[in-house]
């Protein structure tokens, strides 16, 4: 199992490698308060001085701390690990024991640690600038040495209330937000460090960890300068978890003082100090406490940590690199045959262009209706609805069907309903239908605008690649539509023109409707001759009707009865239809004027029994070939729409498109890739290399039955 920690590091590395921080992998991240020892502890993990030491915020980015133990005999220099391992030669040895690595340096070894003190002190400069302001990007250093144990522990900045300084103000919510992105990480164990001259009840650092561990299964809590408690007491009680109880124990340590780290103290010698001390002090819980005892114990936990946490970490590894094969395969290789790609990525559009009308596409969308299902909906429910709502008396009143009845009779009365009346209004009841027959051609139009859209998205990734080109196809289809859509609207126009053109009053529908009229002419005829007296002669009856039919036009056409009862809204007296008014035809008087074209202008009265009759013949007959015209229209729209326009588009689409595109002088231009194209190719194809190589450390683990 101690073999466990050199793999995650071997993991950490490998996705160091792409700058991936999708993998979530188990490491011990240091939490606590300013001037609470952080820095002393991890040194003494160490067994070095690495850290920037001084007041206020020191440590202003994390720090990925990885500690390697090697063998004694065998140093090896770790430059190029793999491929040194790969080639089969060993490491060369190099001066000193002990020597370390920073990821942002590439193979530069440092033997020297107050060198690499102050290249933390410059690389957290030239991120985080000399400000005092953090950065959540971390600095990766890795320290090779026969005295640590495995180990791999975040330093993060110490927890601060009140800004010093220049420092921001919001500089305690920065450094909650960058401790709390940390130890949310569940792979992580997370190292709460308190000073033991402060009441532990008080302790943010276990406060902070309760929030994302409130069950405290991944919590260790470190005591801090058990020797600088005041006189007469002690952390017996702390120590042994009688104050506050932590799951995987309470661990005290004595720190150097700042007079020693000023005087050099060796970290050696501080551990020799500090085991003396707690012998004397806490002789009863010494093997137990101590930085030694803390490395050990930290070793342990973070092999039990990995072990737990490495079968979701394959499933999610395995995971990540089929999601980045199927992202790599979008992005497509680098095109060579440029002539077969442009006639590939024409050939795939066309298709699938064709396909989302047909309902057959890959990418079927399921947030709302596309395609030929849409054009489905607008011609049955769209269209369908428009034309049901269209009345077929709509906009026509009583008196405008009698005013049409009364224009078609001419000077001369009618003895029965005009047909040319009923012609006239049922006309202009059908021009009714053109408004929205057009409106669903253009929905149509609309409609087969987005599939381009649709295409683009879901269907065709290559077009991502290569902007020009599909801007290029967009153009091509959309001039392809727009042409299409006069014709479309020219033939649906004429299907309601041909409607307009002849009046089928012989239509097999309107059979019942045309038998109303005669029925409604006899019924006339039969009441004026059921009118006569009885005793007239039948032959004298029809000269009787006539002689009738001219008082009552005298009547009808005097200009003062007919005007009266036309204005007034009244009838005529029954007495003044028998005896009508002579007409005036004395020149007018001085001052009255006669404008012979002033006619009578029809408004609401109350209609005779023969003008309610006729009216009600001519809107039953106007309703009747109204609805048969509707339900052509109704049919016969959508199928000039499909035929001009869907059809017609599906046919001539990829013929149009290669006709237009596929010519050499437009290859280099139309296929040249977006700027940012070949860059993500390479991030994704390293991102893949990286994961493929983490799966098979992860098989090599299971193979060496470690896992």
């Amino acid at each position: 199992m101690e073999a466990l920690i050199p793999v995650i590091n071997k993991l950490q590395d490998v996705f160091n490698t792409v700058g991936a921080d999708t993998i979530q992998l188990p490491q011990i991240v240091v939490v606590g308060t300013q001037s609470s020892g952080k820095s002393s502890v991890l040194e003494s993990l160490v067994g070095r001085d690495i850290l920037p030491r001084g007041t206020g915020v020191v440590t202003r980015r994390p720090l990925v701390l990885q500690l390697v133990h090697i063998d004694q005999e065998d140093r090896r220099k770790p430059t190029e690990e793999n491929e040194s391992k790969k080639n089969g030669r060993l490491y060369k040895g190099i001066d000193g024991e002990e020597w370390g690595k920073f990821l942002h340096t590439k193979n530069k070894i440092y033997t020297d640690f107050e060198e690499i003190r102050h290249e933390i002190e410059a690389e957290t400069e030239r991120i985080s600038g000399s400000n005092k302001g953090i950065s959540d990007e971390p600095i990766h250093l890795k320290i090779f040495s026969p005295q640590v144990v495995n180990l791999t522990l975040v330093d993060l900045p110490g927890i601060t209330k009140v800004p010093v300084g220049d420092q921001p103000k919001d500089i305690e919510i920065q450094i909650r937000e960058l401790i709390l992105k940390y130890i949310s990480n569940p792979n992580s164990i997370i190292l709460a460090v308190t000073a033991a001259n402060t009441d532990m009840a008080t302790s943010e650092a276990l406060k902070v960890a309760r929030e994302v561990d409130p069950d405290g299964r991944r919590t260790l809590a470190v005591i801090t300068k058990l020797d600088l408690m005041d006189a007469g007491t002690d952390a017996m009680d702390v120590l042994m978890g009688r104050v506050i109880p932590v799951k995987l124990g309470i661990i005290g340590v004595v720190n150097r003082s700042q007079l020693d780290i000023n005087q050099k103290k060796l970290v050696a010698d501080s551990i020799r100090d500090e085991h003396a001390f707690l012998q004397k002090k806490y002789p009863s819980l010494a093997n137990r406490n101590g930085t030694k005892y803390l490395a050990r114990t930290l070793n342990r936990l973070l092999m039990h940590h990995i072990r737990d946490c490495l079968p979701e970490l394959k499933t999610r590894i395995n995971v990540l690199a089929a999601q980045y094969q199927s992202l790599l395969n979008s992005y497509g290789e680098p095109v060579e045959d440029k002539s077969a790609t442009l006639l590939q990525i024409i050939t795939k559009f066309a298709a699938e262009y064709c396909n989302t009308i047909e309902g057959t596409a890959k990418y079927i969308e399921t947030a709302e209706l596309c395609g030929g299902a849409r054009i489905c909906y607008i011609f049955h429910e769209t269209f369908g609805r428009t034309l049901e709502s269209v009345h077929p008396l709509g906009g026509l009143t009583t008196i405008d069907v009698l005013t049409a009845i009364r224009n078609a009779t001419g000077p001369r009365p009618a003895l029965f309903v005009p047909e040319v009346s009923f012609e006239l209004l049922v006309k202009r009841q059908i021009k009714r239908l053109e408004e929205p027959s057009l409106r669903c051609v253009e929905l149509v139009h609309e409609e087969m605008q987005r599939i381009i859209q649709h295409c683009s998205n879901y269907s065709t990734q290559e077009l991502l690649r290569f902007p020009k080109l599909h801007d290029a196809i967009v153009e091509v289809v959309t001039s392809l539509l727009r042409k299409r859509l006069p014709v479309t609207n020219e033939m649906v126009h004429n299907l309601v023109a041909i409607e307009l053109a002849y009046i089928n009053t012989k239509h097999p529908d309107f059979a019942d409707a045309s038998g109303l009229m005669n029925n409604n002419i006899e019924e006339q005829r039969r009441n004026r001759l059921r009118d006569l007296p009885s005793a007239v002669p039948r032959d004298k009856g029809a000269a009787s009707v006539s002689q009738s039919s001219s008082v009552s036009d005298q009547t009808d056409s005097g200009t003062g009865n007919w005007r009266s009862m036309v204005r007034k809204g009244e009838e005529v007296p029954a007495g003044d239809r028998a005896m009508p008014q002579p007409l005036i035809t004395a020149s007018p008087q001085k001052g009255h004027a006669v404008n012979l074209l002033d006619v009578p202008v029809p408004v609401s009265r109350k209609l005779s029994a023969r003008e309610q009759r006729d009216c009600e013949v001519i809107e039953r007959l106007i309703k009747s070939y109204f609805l048969i015209v509707r339900k052509n229209i109704q049919d016969s729209v959508p199928k000039a729409v499909m035929h001009f326009l869907v059809n017609h588009v599906k046919d001539c689409l990829q013929s149009e498109l290669v006709g237009q595109l596929y010519k050499t002088t437009l290859l280099s231009d139309l296929l040249t890739e977006s700027e940012d194209m070949a860059q993500r190719r390479n991030e994704a194809a390293d991102m893949l290399k990286a994961l493929q190589k983490a799966s098979q450390v992860i098989a090599e683990i299971r193979e060496t039955h470690l896992w």
